[in-house]
């Protein structure tokens, strides 16, 4: 279960990483009582926001549970290598970037490196 656990918290990570970047500071005083909740005015200003905390919140809470389990160094590098390559798979899908096949190269020795240290790490008992 720590595993799903740590795989959730890098899905997060990655929602919080794109809230991050469609945050709009300056525009944040153009809210109001009455257009917070409009669909064309508040909500693209709010939701970033919103998503900032709820996202970022969630992975501490994933991530948390998931070092009880797996040890830390571990959990954090499977972590931080799922979050980038999930990026790079938004990037993809939704942004419509490109991608080089040095770009594929390395992102396949980065999963073969989580696969080994999940195959051959010391196990805590």
């Amino acid at each position: 279960m720590a595993w799903i656990y740590l795989l959730l918290a890098a899905s997060c990570e990655t929602a919080w990483t794109f809230c991050v970047k469609f945050m709009r500071f300056g525009d944040l005083k153009t809210l109001r009582f009455t257009n917070f909740y409009k669909l064309s005015e508040g909500l693209p200003i709010l939701l970033p926001f919103s998503g900032y905390i709820v996202f970022g919140l969630l992975n501490i809470w994933l991530f948390s549970t998931a070092i009880k389990q797996i040890p830390t160094a571990m959990a954090f590098a499977v972590w931080t290598a799922t979050t980038l390559i999930l990026l790079k798979i938004v990037e993809l899908t939704f942004f419509h970037q490109r991608i080089s096949i040095a770009e594929v190269f390395f992102m396949t020795l980065i999963m073969v490196g989580i696969i080994g240290l999940r195959i051959y790490a010391v196990q805590v008992k």
